[in-house]
């Protein structure tokens, strides 16, 4: 027997970034908002905890217990007095360290996986307590759709979404990594004002109307020029996009993997056809949103 997970990937429609706080996180105002690309997470009875991956940058997901899909594991079996003997397999479909939340929604499917193999009956409660845990973006992959995270973004409210936006991904020739554009983020904010993060009301009710226009006039990322100093190449990837007729541009979450909001599926497939042919970029994705979050497959 053997349990097979799906699990979104997000961009950051909005991430508005506090000052650091004495214990090193940064309060947030999140909007989350999952898109049609998907890792799934197979659990498979085993004598021990292993860890396999395939698919795209395999090679850079660590297979030990630093794994968050491990991690998952792990902590569910603790909570319920059992040993976390199983084979958990990853399909990578999500950029690995491009900001999409690839190795949160490992976590989380993980751990809808495990609890579905192990039948520990966990609550939804339970899970996103666990999620949280885990990481601050865990809880959204396993609920999905849209949602405003605030605190360091684990704390969820669902969002309403009134239509189908179409995302155009580009993935970057590197990865960066999270701690470090937050630390330059902290570093470019010396000696400022940094105002408490608060999401938009103009963003939000952009999103209930499903209207991408609107959408594309709230777009934000406070961590965007943290990544750009960090990779000032990013800012040729996101010249072309708005060359080839995106609404709007921004680095998704902590980058460097870019995103481009397009009017329509037309327009998608325009704006990832100029994209492939800048040489500004490794590849190109295109993605509905929203997506619904964990699901169990198999």
């Amino acid at each position: 027997m053997s349990v097979t997970v799906r699990v979104p990937a997000k961009v950051n429609v909005q991430l508005a970034v506090g000052a650091a706080r004495p214990d090193g996180f940064h309060d947030l105002a999140n909007v989350f908002l999952a898109v049609g690309l998907y890792d799934e997470v197979t659990a498979t009875p085993a004598d021990a905890l292993t860890v396999t991956c395939a698919g795209p940058d395999a090679d850079q997901v660590p297979l030990d217990r630093t794994n968050l899909a491990a991690r998952a594991a792990i902590t569910l079996a603790e909570r319920y007095g059992r040993s976390p003997d199983v084979h958990l397999h990853i399909a990578k479909d999500i950029p690995v360290a491009g900001g999409m939340a690839g190795g949160s929604a490992d976590g989380a499917g993980a751990l809808l996986a495990c609890d579905a193999l192990w039948g520990t009956g966990a609550s939804r409660e339970e899970l996103l307590d666990i999620c949280a845990e885990l990481g601050s973006d865990v809880p959204f992959s396993l609920v999905g759709g849209a949602a405003l995270g605030t605190g360091r973004g684990e704390k969820l409210t669902a969002l309403e979404v009134g239509g189908t936006f179409h995302w155009v991904f580009a993935m970057a020739v590197r990865g960066l990594s999270t701690p470090a554009v937050f630390r330059e983020f902290d570093r470019l904010g010396e000696g400022l004002d940094i105002p408490e993060p608060v999401a938009s009301p103009e963003l939000l009710d952009a999103l209930a109307k499903g209207d991408p226009d609107a959408l594309a006039a709230h777009l934000s990322n406070d961590l965007q020029p943290a990544a750009l100093s960090l990779f000032p190449d990013l800012a040729a990837t996101l010249a072309a996009g708005r060359a080839a007729g995106a609404l709007a541009t921004l680095v998704s979450g902590s980058g460097p993997t870019t995103a481009y909001l397009a009017r329509d599926a037309a327009s998608a497939e325009k704006i990832a056809d100029a994209l492939r042919t800048s040489a500004t970029c490794r590849t190109v994705r295109l993605a509905p949103a929203p997506a619904p979050g964990a699901t169990i497959i198999a």
